[in-house]
């Protein structure tokens, strides 16, 4: 009789199931010039057979070997023979029946990633690789969130066409608009903007597009398919598992050399289908299932990781180690944290700070969940009410920054307080000061790939052109000066749009490619958020760990608001004053004794070049920032 979900994940949570079966060591396929050993952690099968092949299609197997039962429900196989290159799957017996998986460990893969590839990883790497090292962390985290098929797909962008859409457009360090001219597009680009982090999307392989289909197809990637091999469509040959390997690593090379740190995009809360490699070989143990013996849906995805199984927590480790080991990837950036539990997570923080320094590597995400989900035991899950049982250096985004400033991203019609809306001063304020929590934790931000661009939330709001543009340099001010880490999303810099479209998960490239004239025909902006990256950095009393001590004197009234910052004597100003206008007429105010030099305004976040002096009274023109700074004495 086939066993239930209900009475499989009883057993699963069993003491002695898990005595007997949690398992500690490496798991899927190694290959060296001894020979070639498969690992596959079954423990409720009766019997496994390796399938060999020659390519990652649809060829006939070449050999089937039966595999060995061995201690805590591992099953073995080992051949004399280097076996790199060679595709294989797996056939188990389970309750009476077989069925077919994929290596749930699997490291690389054929086209679309049905078929596992047994590699030896040091073919993979480019040029160089052995001497990349990732770039010295800074004070302060700037995060640019981009899609490697959207970043550089556009024809103005001036990438050769066989590259647009994929790694290698990521790689070219001389990219300019239209293929000539002077205005930077791509890697060069953000060079020159500043940023000290590039945030990835998901690059694991992910099931919702055809790697071997039109190259015009696009997803999002929060599918997973493979959670531990990259991507097939973004690479230039999906078909030779090794090819994507070599690909995403002279992707991470290239940011290293030009000094920037890569995150990346991880989902570890869901899986594209619950027919998964997970689920074939060990049935329902790596699911959430409800009381009816369902699949929960907390992610709003077809089903939810159970995270806070023994095994699966093993396998988010080692999966996070192994990119950041491997790939040499900086941080991670985890999709719906709050479907993940919070020991799962303290976890990855332990790996990650034991093997790299505490630290090193960023970690952060979105501390909510989509839905409900039910859980195989008691245990409490990431959010923004159970921060104090995260561990330190564990980041969130903070949704209430976000909204405050430029309203709730489910209601288009609603406003912030840099779109007008009157009464979030004080939420403001509370926010420049990260909620009385340590700023290390926090991550403001007010767009991303979900949701309107925020071009096309302001252009909801406001209708004058001009008004709407000042809105927007006000918005950008408000949340680079929080004290904690600054996050967008690519193209925000230059106006990016969607056509108004909050949801482009699926949608074609004309509405998801990035639009590089809008460099061009946006450059006083792109110059505004350049100077407001360069400004940020330079102020110390921003990037301490605890910005309680250095934001001070707040106050706010009715459509305004302003506060100081000390900042270290390091820095060319000891302190800042920020002053923010949210209304539609000039706000007069008196300044504290002293000379200060204009930072930026409403027209230049680099006034300070050309060292602009007030005193007495200052006048703040509408919906827009003023920050001056006193100098520091040496």
């Amino acid at each position: 009789m086939k066993r239930q979900p209900l009475d499989l994940k009883k057993l699963y949570i069993s003491h002695e199931f898990q005595k007997k079966y949690n398992y500690d060591g490496p798991l899927g396929s190694f290959c060296d010039e001894k020979g070639t050993s498969f690992l596959l952690w079954a423990p409720m099968a009766d019997r496994v057979w390796l399938r060999l092949y020659e390519d990652g299609d649809h060829g006939k197997e070449v050999e089937e070997e039966e595999m060995e039962l061995g201690k805590e429900g591992v099953w073995t196989y080992f051949s004399k023979e280097n076996l790199c290159g060679y595709y294989y799957d797996f056939e188990l017996e389970l309750d009476g029946t077989r069925q077919i998986s994929g290596d749930p460990y699997a490291k690389a893969c054929g086209v679309n990633g049905h078929r596992s590839m047994v590699i030896d990883l040091a073919i993979t790497n480019p040029k160089g690789w052995e001497e990349d090292c990732s770039p010295k962390k800074q004070p302060v985290d700037i995060i640019y969130e981009l899609n490697i098929k959207d970043f550089m797909w556009d024809e103005a962008s001036g990438v050769p066409e066989e590259y647009r859409g994929t790694y290698k457009s990521l790689c070219l360090e001389d990219t300019t608009l239209r293929g000539e001219g002077k205005i930077k597009t791509g890697l060069s680009h953000i060079v020159d903007l500043g940023v000290n982090n590039v945030q990835l999307m998901p690059v694991f392989d992910f099931a919702s597009v055809d790697e071997a289909g039109d190259t015009s197809q696009f997803n999002w990637g929060y599918d997973p398919m493979n959670y531990n091999v990259p991507e097939g469509s973004f690479s230039t040959d999906p078909f030779h598992g090794q090819v994507r390997i070599q690909e995403l690593k002279e992707v991470i090379m290239a940011l290293h050399r030009n000094g920037i740190r890569v995150i990346m995009d991880v989902v570890y809360n869901h899986t594209y289908s619950i027919d998964s490699p997970l689920q074939r070989t060990t049935p329902w143990y790596f699911y959430r299932i409800d009381k009816e013996g369902n699949p929960s849906n907390g992610s709003a995805c077809g089903n939810d990781i159970a995270t806070e199984m023994p095994m699966c927590r093993k396998y988010i480790v080692d999966s996070v180690l192994y990119w950041a080991k491997e790939y040499h990837f900086d941080g991670f950036r985890f999709d719906l944290m709050g479907l993940l539990d919070v020991e799962c997570i303290n976890s990855v923080r332990k790996a990650l700070d034991k093997e790299f320094g505490v630290g090193e590597k960023t970690i952060y995400g979105e501390p909510w969940k989509a839905g409900d989900t039910h859980l195989a035991k008691d245990t409490p899950l990431v959010s923004k009410e159970n921060l104090q049982l995260l561990s330190d250096n564990v980041g969130i985004f903070s949704d209430d920054i976000r909204d405050n400033i430029k309203g709730s991203v489910f209601d288009f019609k609603d406003t912030g307080f840099a779109n007008g809306k009157i009464g979030v001063e004080k939420k403001i304020l509370e926010g420049l000061t990260s909620f009385g929590l340590d700023s290390s934790r926090i991550v403001s931000y007010v767009s991303c790939h979900d949701n309107q661009t925020l071009w096309d939330k302001l252009t909801e709001t406001t209708e004058d052109i001009e008004i709407r543009k000042a809105q927007y340099k006000m918005a950008a001010a408000l949340y680079m000066f929080h004290p904690g880490r600054v996050f967008f999303l690519s193209g925000e810099e230059f106006a990016r749009s969607k056509g108004g479209e909050e949801n482009s998960y699926n949608l074609p490239m004309s509405v998801n490619a990035l639009r590089w004239n809008g460099r061009e025909d946006n450059k006083d902006l792109y110059s505004y958020y350049k100077g407001l990256i360069s400004l940020r950095k330079e102020l110390s009393g921003l990037c301490e760990k605890d910005g309680r001590r250095n934001v001070h004197r707040g106050w706010h009234r009715r459509g305004a608001l302003g506060f100081s910052v000390d900042n270290d004597s390091n820095c060319l100003w000891q302190r800042v004053n920020f002053i923010f206008n949210g209304r539609n007429k000039p706000l007069t105010l008196r300044l504290p004794k002293g000379e200060w030099e204009v930072l930026c305004d409403g027209e230049s976040s680099r006034r300070y070049i050309s060292h602009n002096m007030v005193q007495g009274k200052v006048s703040v023109e509408p919906n827009s920032v003023l920050i001056i700074g006193e100098k520091s004495i040496c």
